[in-house]
């Protein structure tokens, strides 16, 4: 990696949601615009995968990034027991704190820099909300990694928290490998397809070349901050698909105050090729089986236990309830229309 000018000898362009596809033989710059959504009772998020036109980036099949959120005014985040199904969860934070509690009897507190990643196998269940002492302000990233097909039902269901992940740092961009392998440092997250997941903080009026694996494609999520990525400028809360077939990323930052950072996510992964469904909290490969989990879970009758998931203990309220089935059936889809 070497350090230079942002934009040196490269034309900016701005990403926007009504920005139309930029091409180049193997890489482009595609806007995945985000969508306001609802989760638990209190927290809206931006939901930016699954997105209409590009459903996943390597297994990363789902990110909703949320904050900051003033959570004294709005209740902070209170997501009750909830299933999942093939898949992992990924939480990650910039500001505040979270209180995660499963099926396993893990109960931990998750704080920014920290990692928590659920494997939820055949089945798991949990909840996360703010505890009472949790600060002012909440600000973070939700992700789920799809587990491929050989080792989705065979994984056993597992919670695995790091308080400390690998860095490495080169002219003015620190990254934090939190999945995966980067810059020569390899996080000891759990993953099982060929993946990778970075938090970048880049210094005000820095840019360094990152270097990729051409066999992955990416995509990068600007959290605070404006970034040059590639010579494209990538506003606050913006994300841009940058396919695939690149051995080196560009990575600057230009900052409203010259004494803070920018912070860009970089998400991906080798294309995942399997067909998959994916309904409210679960990820199947067919419409019986999305049917067969919901039933699980929901069961009859008041005093029933959903065996397949197990219990949240010592969780205060009732757990989430799946909706009901859509009249129309659920087709397997690929990760791109």
């Amino acid at each position: 990696m070497f350090a230079r000018a942002p934009g040196e000898g490269v034309p900016l362009r701005v990403i926007g949601c009504d920005t139309e596809v930029v091409s180049t033989f193997e890489a482009v710059h595609e806007p995945l615009p985000a969508r306001d959504v609802l989760l638990g009772r209190t927290t809206h998020v931006r939901r930016v995968l699954p997105n209409k036109t590009r459903r996943m980036i390597g297994a990363w099949c789902f990110l909703d990034h949320y904050g900051p959120d003033d959570i004294k005014s709005t209740g902070g985040m209170w997501v009750p027991p909830h299933p999942h199904t093939g898949l992992q969860t990924v939480t990650w934070l910039f500001e505040g704190l979270g209180l995660h509690t499963d099926t396993l009897g893990s109960r931990r507190l998750i704080r920014p820099g920290q990692l928590n990643v659920m494997t939820a196998g055949h089945g798991i269940a949990h909840a996360e909300v703010s505890p009472p002492e949790a600060p002012s302000v909440l600000h973070g990233l939700q992700l789920w990694v799809c587990l491929p097909d050989g080792v989705r039902d065979a994984t056993r269901p597992d919670f695995t928290h790091l308080a400390e992940l690998p860095t490495f740092s080169d002219g003015g961009v620190t990254a934090r490998v939190l999945v995966g392998s980067l810059g020569g440092v390899t996080s000891p997250a759990p993953s099982y397809t060929p993946l990778v997941g970075a938090e970048l903080r880049v210094a005000h009026g820095a840019e360094a070349l990152l270097p990729l694996d051409p066999t992955f494609e990416y995509g990068v999520l600007v959290v605070s901050g404006t970034a040059l990525v590639d010579g494209v400028r990538v506003e606050t809360n913006a994300m841009s698909y940058l396919g695939g077939g690149r051995r080196e990323l560009p990575v600057g930052g230009l900052a409203e105050d010259p004494e803070e950072e920018v912070v860009v996510m970089l998400l991906g992964g080798e294309p995942f090729e399997e067909e998959i469904v994916m309904w409210w909290n679960f990820i199947g490969r067919s419409h019986e089986e999305i049917v067969e989990q919901r039933s699980d879970w929901n069961g009859t009758g008041v005093d029933f236990v959903p065996e397949r998931f197990g219990v949240v203990a010592g969780f205060d309220g009732d757990r989430l309830l799946a909706p009901p089935m859509p009249t129309t059936r659920l087709r397997p889809r690929a990760r791109s229309l």
